[in-house]
Order: C-alpha cells, then sequence, then structure tokens
C-alpha cells in the first residue's frame, strides 16, 4: 500500500470534564500492559456520505464515548498508595485520532484475510512517538489510537491501538458497539462501562493453592513475548485458511477415546502440533505448552458485574513435551486442552492473582505460544454511519500469538494468523491440513 497521506492527526478528549479519579488495576491487568493493533474494514458507504463526513461523526462519537470511557482518556501513572504498581489516572488527557486517505483501492490488497504486509500504513501515523529503539515512556502514553483511513475507491478502514491493561477483548468489542451506535445517533443509549476490578484484588494474606505454569517471574520473561510494551513491525504473518470441513474432519479425528470436541479444541491441538514440528523443537524431552485466554466473567465469585470494562480473561494452558506433541494423537493433544480449560474455577483464578500480586509476573513464553479465539469476538459486526465492518483482522502476527479468525463469510472455516518463516509455514500448512 503506497500514498498513504496524514490528512489531520488531533487528541480528542470528552465532550465536558469528567470526575479526577484513580482506577485500580488488577494483577491480571497489569501482566498485560502491551498495545494490541487491529483494523476493521468497510466497503464505499451504501448511501451517499462523503469521508469527511464520515471522519466528523467518528470525532463526534468518541467525544461523547469518552464520558463514559474517561479512563480511556486518562493515562497510567503511579498508584497514590505508595504500593508500586500502575494505575489509571483519570486525567481527561485524551486518545489519538490520525485521519489518512490513499489512492489504493482496497481491491489492489487482494484478499484481505491473507497475509499483508500492506496493514502496517494503517496506523503508520500512530507510531510517531515511539524514541529509536522503539520503547516509550508508558506512562505518557495515550491508552487509545484510532487511525481512520479512505481508499481511493471509496473504501474504509478504521484501525486501532489499544493498551491492553485497560481492556480485554470482549470489553474492546463493547466499546466498539457503543462507539458504533453513536456514530449513527449521537443520543443513542449506551451500554455504560463498569471499569470496577476490586473483585479481582489479590487476597491478603494471598493464598497460593495451585501450581501456576502459566505465569512466569518477570526477571525470566523473554524479549519475544507478545506482551512486551515494544511496537511489532510485522515481517513473517502468515494467514492459513481451515475450511469448514476440514475442521469437521479435525473434529471427528479427535473423537477417539474422548465423548466430545469442540471446534476450537480440535483446531488449537492441530496446531500445536503442526507448529512444534515447523519449529523443529527440540530436545525431544523439554516441555512446551499451548495457552489460550479464556473467559472468567461467569467463573468467578462473586459473579463480575454487567458491562464489565477491564480483564476478566487468564490463560489456560495445556502441557507436554516436545516428543509427546509430535507423535501424540489428536485425541491426546484434545485432552490436555480440555484438561487445561476444566482446571479453572473460581479458587483457580483467585490463585492465579494471588501468584501474579507475590511474583509481579507476566504470562510465560519459553516454548510456549497462545491461541487467541478472535472469531468468538464478533469484532466484524459493528454498524457504524458509514457502514458495517466486513472483516475485521490484526494488523500482524506477534511471535508467539496466534490467532483464529472467521474464515470469508461466503465460505466459513476459520483463517490462522501467526508469525512464521516462510520455509516454516509450508510446512506448518501441510500438518495443518493432514
Amino acid at each position: 500500500m503506497e500514498g498513504v497521506k496524514l490528512i489531520e492527526k488531533s487528541v480528542v478528549k470528552p465532550e465536558r470534564e469528567t470526575e479526577r479519579r484513580r482506577i485500580f488495576l488488577s494483577a491480571i491487568d497489569l501482566s498485560l500492559v502491551s498495545y494490541q493493533e487491529s483494523a476493521q474494514f468497510f466497503d464505499p458507504p451504501p448511501t451517499p456520505i462523503s469521508f469527511s463526513d464520515s471522519c466528523r461523526a467518528l470525532h463526534t462519537a468518541l467525544r461523547r464515548l469518552l464520558v463514559s470511557y474517561d479512563f480511556f482518556a486518562g493515562r497510567l501513572a503511579p498508584a497514590l498508595d505508595g504500593s508500586n504498581r500502575l494505575e489509571i489516572d483519570c486525567n481527561g488527557a485524551g486518545v489519538v485520532v490520525a485521519i489518512a486517505q490513499t489512492e489504493t483501492k482496497l481491491t489492489e490488497l487482494g484478499e484481505i484475510l491473507a497475509r499483508k504486509p500492506d496493514y502496517e500504513p494503517l496506523i503508520a501515523f500512530l507510531r510517531d512517538d515511539e524514541d529509536e529503539e522503539g520503547e516509550t515512556d508508558i506512562q505518557n502514553k495515550p491508552l487509545l489510537y484510532l487511525q481512520f483511513t479512505g481508499f481511493g475507491c471509496g473504501s474504509l478502514a478504521l484501525a486501532s491501538s489499544y493498551n491492553h491493561c485497560v481492556l480485554d477483548g470482549i470489553s474492546v468489542h463493547e466499546f466498539e458497539i457503543n462507539l458504533a451506535s453513536l456514530t449513527r445517533d449521537i443520543n443513542a443509549t449506551l451500554k455504560e462501562p463498569n471499569p470496577d476490578r476490586t473483585m479481582f484484588r489479590a487476597r491478603d494474606p494471598p493464598r497460593i493453592n495451585h501450581p501456576h505454569h502459566e505465569y512466569t517471574k518477570p526477571s525470566i520473561a523473554t524479549a519475544s513475548s507478545p506482551f512486551n510494551t515494544r511496537y511489532a513491525h510485522y515481517t513473517d504473518t502468515h494467514m492459513v485458511y481451515i475450511p469448514r470441513d476440514h475442521i469437521s474432519r479435525l473434529k471427528k479425528s479427535a473423537l477417539n477415546g474422548i465423548n466430545n470436541c469442540s471446534t476450537f479444541q480440535a483446531v488449537a491441538a492441530r496446531i500445536w502440533k503442526a507448529r512444534t514440528i515447523a519449529l523443529k523443537m527440540s530436545p525431544d524431552e523439554a516441555v512446551t505448552t499451548l495457552m489460550f485466554p479464556v473467559d472468567t466473567r461467569r467463573m468467578v465469585r462473586p459473579p463480575v458485574p454487567a458491562g464489565f470494562a477491564g480483564n476478566a480473561v487468564v490463560p489456560g494452558y495445556a502441557r507436554l513435551t516436545v516428543k509427546e506433541v509430535k507423535e501424540g494423537s489428536d485425541s491426546l493433544l484434545v485432552k490436555k486442552v480440555q484438561e487445561g480449560l476444566g482446571r479453572l474455577d473460581d479458587d483457580y483464578v483467585k490463585s492465579s492473582i494471588d501468584w501474579l500480586e507475590v511474583h509481579r509476573g507476566t504470562p510465560t513464553w519459553e516454548n510456549t505460544f497462545a491461541v487467541a479465539q478472535w472469531f468468538r469476538l464478533a469484532l466484524d459486526e459493528e454498524t457504524y454511519s458509514w457502514g458495517t465492518a466486513k472483516c475485521a483482522v490484526p494488523i500482524g502476527a506477534k511471535p508467539g500469538l496466534v490467532v483464529l479468525l472467521s474464515g470469508p463469510k461466503s465460505q466459513g472455516g476459520l483463517t490462522v494468523c501467526l508469525d512464521l518463516k516462510d520455509d516454516q509455514v509450508q510446512e506448518f500448512t501441510r500438518l495443518l491440513m493432514e
């Protein structure tokens, strides 16, 4: 994608002054202080509406929405209680919005759900505050950036970069639903966010009742973690399509010694095997871990309140030796994924929060990768004043993070977005599709 030009870049603040307050961040939030980048694509508006009108609707809706989402307009700051942790200072500093245009037509990019180094220009004007080494002062950095790009054909892209410590994917989806509603009707009734995380506060004294292989202490966290704060440059992103009928075959293959198997379990298990072999992981006795984000909203007691706006997702995990993954049956790998899901309950979640609080830990990434179910979030279903998103995709795949997207709407199935070298992805695809 060439010739993307910046038209305007501004800081958007709440339309009226909001209460100055601090938002407590849980140990789950603080393990996810990183920026997530994605884009929604739109066909040309079905009714006559200019790009400038769409931009005006976006700005107006965002100013109104930031009154309710005042924490998104804030900044990270040291906690006032001297606890050596970060919290959100709701200071109304605002979010960054860039408006850009290109003569490139969206059709020139080919199939959207395919490998796309061309996507980075969609967030190019959100990155000019990083220093030469790609690091930023996290405490002075906006928590949300948006870039709205108009294509030569009239198609649009709304790209975002937000700090994961503020919201999980489910909460982001609710934010986008509210934003879309306000672009259509500035007086629309909103689903009000509740950013209170106190139900995820660590216990005093802590009670760590389980081993927590899903986390590690910061001293042994690797620079390749998808959850470090450095901006990513996506050089090895690939997308592999899995047709609906092949998913059915994977599920049928797994039903040998187990009673049931979901689409996610079957696909994640096969990705685990294919990725392990494609990467030529060794030695055989080394332990490899598959992680998968699990929503705990209905799991914890007391339950998470309606409209919760924060992180209520923790990693489940499955572990086996490299040899066991390479040689194990589909049913064995699926069973390990099911065990990882089954161990999560209220006591386990609270134990993991206590572990994070004691060790100030982060998700582990040694011989580990994670599979995220974006297709469950319905990020491509919001209808804005300029139309309904045709699809939503990550800007690229971070090392160690595999994203499952919905396949093309006309075909179904799933699209696997991951980071592998060209020769590795060929072997991965062959094994995935066996």
